[in-house]
């Protein structure tokens, strides 16, 4: 018999006998790397470990809908629940997790801008990592950007914004992931982002409470030291809302 204690996480024998799940876990915790709920940790899938990860969660969730006492063999609207919802987390709602960052080409600042640019409202779409209910909002991106900066395209914006919310979340700690992607990428002398965002976990469950909004904003550098700039930033946002 194999003693799986001794076997090299990705082993032709371990892969016989692991969970694609416990093969991924293992590299990460002998890597070092965290993977909390709103970490990528794209860069130790392998070849083909997606398709097995559809097929292990869509297990698992058939087992959730067997615990909860769900006919799924004979009612037609759930016989293919398990894997729709395996699909949905792993390729869209969480896919964030899983897929690399966007191809985001750079261009330097060549007619050296130095004025306030807004970029918004850019639509989001999360889950809150308590009850992974879905997080439905707006951000809006405020860059100032120096001579030395490198800028990106509109279009950019969401797709680096989709990316990092595309997780389960905190609201407070998803815009600080956003600003540290852009401001590695832009390099500006400011930035700023707010996000503002209905929370399913209020209006779903709990209080039910359909009215509630969360706001809450970044400030880095001159939006951070210049309270006029923050001002414009802020009334301009104010002014573009939809």
């Amino acid at each position: 018999m194999l003693d799986r204690s001794t076997t090299a996480p990705d082993s032709p024998e371990a892969t016989d006998l692991q969970p694609v799940s416990e093969r991924i876990r293992a590299r990460l915790i002998e890597s070092g790397q965290r993977f909390h709920a709103n970490d990528n940790i794209a860069d130790v899938l392998r070849e083909g470990e997606l398709d097995a990860l559809r097929r292990e969660v869509a297990q698992h969730m058939q087992g959730v809908l067997s615990a909860l006492v769900i006919d799924t063999a004979s009612d037609h609207n759930t016989a293919e629940t398990a894997k729709r919802v395996a699909k949905m987390f792993v390729d869209e709602v969480f896919g964030g997790r899983y897929r690399p960052a966007p191809a985001v080409t750079t261009f330097p600042n060549a007619a050296r801008l130095n004025e306030l640019m807004i970029v918004g409202p850019i639509a989001v779409r999360s889950a809150c990592s308590h009850h992974l209910c879905p997080i439905i909002g707006r951000v809006w991106i405020g860059v100032l950007p120096n001579a030395e900066s490198e800028l990106i395209g509109l279009s950019k914006y969401a797709r680096l914004t989709d990316w990092i919310m595309s997780r389960p979340q905190i609201q407070e700690e998803a815009v600080v992931m956003l600003a540290d992607e852009l401001e590695a990428r832009i390099r500006p002398d400011g930035l700023a982002v707010v996000m503002e965002a209905d929370h399913f976990c209020m209006h779903w469950r709990g209080v039910k409470d359909d009215q509630s909004v969360m706001t809450n904003s970044v400030m880095r550098g001159a939006f951070q030291s210049n309270s006029d700039l923050r001002r414009e930033f802020l009334s301009l946002r104010r002014a573009a809302r939809p």
